[in-house]
């Protein structure tokens, strides 16, 4: 148990013997589970419990009758408890011995850069799948935002404790594909002088005109010579390694990384589309109607049933994307996550069916849906990059905002809500920028740390004892806070939910400022510096901690 936890229990346990001595019940069996929450208000206490009103039907007795009872008998000085107050009907208000907060410091330095780790997962298999954008192209800003908030995801679920894998699914087998290929083969022809129509549906970005280009000056007019079949195969297989090579050197600028990177076309070549088919069918899931094959999905809380094959022979999106969710449950994960954008909302019915028609457990695999970023500059929306006139890429917003700001901003939403970005505020050196406010906070100390050095102060190994110097109201609300994160970890995994470890940091960071402005850290009293900074060396460590967690760099200048 780490600091806080065992402060919790400690308080737990005092209140327990406090019930059995008042004789409000005749064993611990018959205590209902004792709840502590922390009050908004300061000025009610550290620690706050409704255990009085849970206690009515057991006692037979009024709430505050009951309140009076346990504090009667639970005295001051059990489990740091300073003083117990009765409010509102039967609330219970605990004032803690704050120097029960101390022990927080010597946690934080022990294990430094895994402090907040905890192991609520305990080792559970979950794969993140995120981003997987159609390899025809650049990463957009609804990518993005997948990106941070999937790679920040797999750290917070990481921290606490769950074995995690994070995939990118290539979808490299359909027309999307077809075309970048007639694309490519279009643009080679032009520039060998050809006369050649671009597919109806192709792509007419500047890349595709550039691997052409290229193409010319390694190849010549060599490719020509090919058969349909082989030009066709070589012009796929080319764009698909040149835009994947893309898309991967802007995820690598991102600090996104993957486990795994799995291809669609590799559903087809070990039969796993016909596969699922043969599944459906032996499960009598599915029938035939006006020449197509559909799944029974309304049987499986879907809206209508819905089309496997279409009357043509051709698969629809559904019976790939259900093989490769197939495969995701034969390789044994005990939760799987997708984040989509917000455009497949209406597809999360479906393949929760889909699995369940299956035979599979469809609450193993949660969907989260990742809504649309919206720039804002000098007050405007802005929609096309001013370096190419196009729409504004994930590498344009690196090369405009850096790669910290977007993360941070990214995240700070939980990301069911819809972003409002604004590129000015992003870059600003000013307290209204969150991402700076935070980092500030971090480089801060690191200078308060210069000054001592510079002063020829050694900041000494911690002790316990030394702590007694930390007396301020400010000292303890920094020592609360720190002893959070666990917690905050938790929530943060439980929920999916990776913005709580911001508002977190930008809580503790806030703190920070205050204190700082407040007291000097660095004084004529020699035990008092020491103890500040000790304090602030284990705050140091927490706000980099969360900002690792979240892919922002914790700078020791500014």
């Amino acid at each position: 148990m780490n600091v806080m936890e065992r402060l919790h229990a400690g308080v737990k346990e005092a209140l327990a013997d406090a019930v059995l001595e008042a004789g409000f019940v005749s064993s611990r069996d018959e205590l209902p589970p004792i709840v502590l929450e922390v009050p908004k208000d300061k000025t009610h206490g550290d620690l706050a419990t409704n255990l009085a009103m849970q206690l009515t039907k057991i006692a037979k007795k009024n709430p505050r009758q009951i309140a009076e009872g346990i504090v009667e008998k639970l005295g001051s000085g059990k489990a740091s408890i300073e003083s117990a107050e009765i409010a509102g009907p039967g609330f219970i208000n605990f004032r803690l011995d704050k120097s029960c907060l101390y022990p927080i410091i010597g946690e934080v330095y022990e294990q430094g850069t895994r402090y907040g780790h905890i192991d609520a997962g305990r080792g559970q298999k979950v794969q993140v799948e995120f981003v997987s954008a159609n390899p025809t192209g650049s990463l957009h800003l609804g990518h993005a935002r997948g990106a941070a908030v999937g790679d920040a995801l797999c750290n917070v679920l990481a921290f606490a404790g769950y074995d995690v894998t994070r995939e990118y699914y290539i979808n490299d087998a359909g027309n999307q594909v077809a075309n970048l290929a007639k694309s490519i083969e279009a643009r080679y022809r032009q520039a060998l002088g050809q006369t050649a129509d671009m597919p109806e549906d192709g792509y007419h970005g500047e890349d595709i005109v550039g691997f052409a280009k290229e193409l010319v000056a390694s190849e010549g007019d060599r490719l020509l010579s090919l058969s349909d079949k082989e030009r066709f195969e070589f012009f796929r297989t080319y764009g698909l390694e040149k835009e994947l090579d893309k898309i991967k050197r802007d995820l690598a600028r991102f600090g996104v990384r993957f486990d795994e990177w799995f291809s669609e076309t590799s559903l087809y070549e070990n039969d796993k589309v016909t596969a699922v088919l043969e599944a459906l069918r032996a499960k009598g899931q599915v029938y035939e109607q006006d020449g197509a094959v559909w799944l029974s999905s309304t049987a499986f809380g879907d809206d209508k049933d819905r089309v496997l094959v279409k009357n043509d022979g051709s698969y629809t999106y559904l019976t790939p994307d259900a093989a490769y969710h197939m495969d995701k449950y034969a390789r044994g994960y005990d939760r799987m996550i997708n984040i989509w954008g917000a455009d497949h909302h209406g597809y999360i019915p479906r393949m929760k069916a889909a699995m369940a028609a299956l035979g599979n457990d469809p609450d193993k695999l949660t969907v989260l849906i990742a809504q649309m970023v919206s720039l804002f500059q000098n007050g405007e929306k802005v929609k096309m990059s001013k370096r190419t006139g196009k729409a504004v890429t994930m590498e344009d917003l690196m090369d405009e905002v850096g790669v910290d700001a977007i993360r941070y901003f990214f995240t700070m939403r939980s990301m069911d809500s819809h972003l409002d970005f604004d590129m000015d505020l992003a870059v600003s050196t000013s307290n209204e920028n969150p991402v700076f406010y935070v980092q500030y906070a971090h480089a801060r100390i690191c200078s308060i740390f210069r000054q001592a050095e510079e002063q020829g102060i050694q900041v000494l190994p911690w002790q316990e004892s030394a702590f007694t110097r930390l007396d301020s109201e400010q000292e303890f609300d920094l020592l609360r806070k720190m002893g959070e994160l666990p917690e905050v970890i938790a929530e943060a995994a439980r929920l999916y939910a990776p913005h709580i470890i911001i508002r977190y940091v930008y809580e503790l960071a806030s703190q920070f400022h205050s204190y700082y402005k407040a007291e000097r850290v660095i004084t004529e009293d020699a035990e008092q510096t020491q103890a500040r900074l000790q304090l602030l060396g284990a705050l140091r460590i927490v706000i980099a901690n969360c900002l690792a967690l979240v892919g922002v760099s914790a700078p020791e200048r500014m």
